[in-house]
């Protein structure tokens, strides 16, 4: 479905599990469950299917951000993290939800931080997974080197330093098979929309200069950091200093994944769901 977030501005929304469910006599309201993809650029097909799992506790909502997938197109000086943090609320306010849960993946994770920065007591939990507060270049240099070699390395360099179609050919042929440790579904890329022009003009744009961690001693909620030893994009060392800018009373956990990549249910899904169940339901 589409639903209306301002004028003009219409957001491809999917809900899966009921919001209300019989309870004895009454009928008992789920939490909400809000799931920000990364990219920029993708859509929220990398969430499925492994958090359909989630439907029996929480009302899952997935939804495509401003300009991305199947949401409507928009232009690009949109695609500024404020817009898009700020679409989190809006998206909210158009489907009734009040204090929802919201995971940021990676990209979807930058929005998570600016919407806690700006919206600090809106969410009732966040989980920011698999994501970075700066552009963090030599990181991602060493990290892709480290795992995939010079041809890796210098990929890395070429594309975040200057994005366009050519290094980003270059950069799917020697790095994005080293995001996971585990092989992807073959199926998944077949789901995907993938809108590269938004993902060059975050990165020649508001990226370069990104530094999130102020706007997090804002955080008036319960945050989970998450992140796996071997991500080369959004290295442990990144969600390390997310994870110390947080203020101590609020942060409810830092959790490593050995041997695990970028999305730590792609590569060890068992552990992942027992890590987010936990802290979902304390």
């Amino acid at each position: 479905m589409h639903i209306e977030i301002q004028p003009g501005v219409r957001l491809f929304v999917d809900i899966e599990g009921a919001g209300l469910v019989p309870d004895g006599r009454s009928l008992r309201e789920k939490p909400t469950l809000i799931l920000i993809h990364g990219g920029p650029g993708f859509d929220h097909t990398g969430f499925r299917p492994f958090f359909s799992r989630f439907a029996d506790q929480f009302q899952i909502v997935y939804y495509d951000q401003r300009g991305h997938g199947r949401s409507s197109p928009r232009p690009l000086d949109e695609m500024r993290l404020d817009v898009f943090a700020d679409d989190v609320v809006r998206l909210c306010d158009a489907l009734g939800v009040q204090r929802p849960i919201v995971l940021g993946q990676s990209f979807g994770g930058f929005v998570a931080q600016r919407y806690l920065a700006r919206h600090p007591a809106h969410a009732s939990k966040v989980v920011l997974s698999s994501t970075s507060h700066h552009f963090g270049l030599p990181r991602k240099v060493e990290c892709f080197g480290r795992l995939g070699g010079p041809a890796a390395a210098q990929a890395t360099r070429d594309f975040w330093e200057h994005p366009g179609p050519d290094t980003w050919a270059a950069y799917e042929q020697h790095c994005r098979h080293l995001y996971n440790t585990q092989p992807k579904n073959p199926d998944a890329g077949g789901w995907m929309i993938f809108k590269p022009e938004i993902l060059f003009e975050h990165t020649r744009t508001e990226l370069p200069g990104m530094d999130l961690r102020p706007g997090l001693v804002h955080v008036q909620c319960p945050v989970l950091v998450m992140v796996g030893d071997e991500d080369p994009v959004t290295p442990p060392e990144d969600a390390a200093e997310i994870a110390a800018a947080i203020p101590s009373r609020w942060l409810a956990g830092f959790k490593r994944f050995p041997g695990v990549g970028h999305g730590a249910w792609r590569d060890d899904p068992e552990a992942a769901e027992a890590v987010l169940r936990r802290f979902f339901t304390t």
